[in-house]
């Protein structure tokens, strides 16, 4: 299951301790996938919010719980502290495939070697967060958050390599809120369809 380094049980203890928590635990989830890999969440709760299906490691002076659909994706990572000049905080080495799929995988590949290249010129990026029934769900972040050109991108240039790449892959469809964050500029129209759906 989840490694834990003594350094960051250390600095794990000196949070609750900091914040008055002493005897809460550790809840560690994968909530998505990005650029760099899995998107984690650590947080702390109380131990009465533990789930009964979630999965229980014993750090000694802490305890971490974590959600069953995480659990295998989390087992033989460890979860360590790094001190130094470029990165400082919590970090998980995990050896896990971030996709089983075979679809999500190739997706994936095309994303990272293809398309986030491409727009990352303009400060965005695209997340796949899942492909099911040949519909590839995607995020677009950074610059493409809001964009006013973000609907044009999806359908004639990033739709348009993923399913060039993986004729399987029949629509790809944007779940960005762009209309969300601090400065949105763009309200994407209702009902926009994949030209081929």
């Amino acid at each position: 299951m989840l490694n834990i380094t003594e350094l960051a049980k250390s600095k794990i203890v000196a949070l609750l301790e900091a914040q008055g928590r002493q005897g809460s635990a550790l809840r560690v989830a994968i909530i998505g996938r990005g650029p760099g890999g899995f998107v984690y969440d650590l947080r702390f709760v109380e131990n009465a919010k533990k789930a009964p299906d979630d999965v229980l490691v014993d750090a000694g002076a802490f305890q971490v719980f974590i959600d069953p659909a995480s659990a295998p994706k989390l087992n033989g990572a460890t979860l360590e502290f790094v001190e130094g000049i470029h990165e400082s905080g919590f970090r998980i080495d995990n050896p896990n495939p971030l996709w089983d799929d075979p679809k999500a995988k190739a997706v994936q590949e095309v994303i990272d070697t293809k398309i986030n290249p491409s727009i990352a010129m303009h400060g965005g990026f695209v997340t796949l967060l899942d492909v099911k029934d040949d519909i590839a769900y995607v995020v677009l972040g950074g610059g493409c958050h809001g964009c006013g050109m973000a609907n044009a991108t999806l359908k004639q240039g990033i739709e348009v390599i993923i399913r060039e790449a993986i004729p399987e892959i029949r629509q790809v469809m944007d779940t960005t809120d762009h209309a969300g964050g601090t400065n949105p500029y763009y309200q994407p129209s209702k009902g926009g369809r994949s030209p081929f759906a």
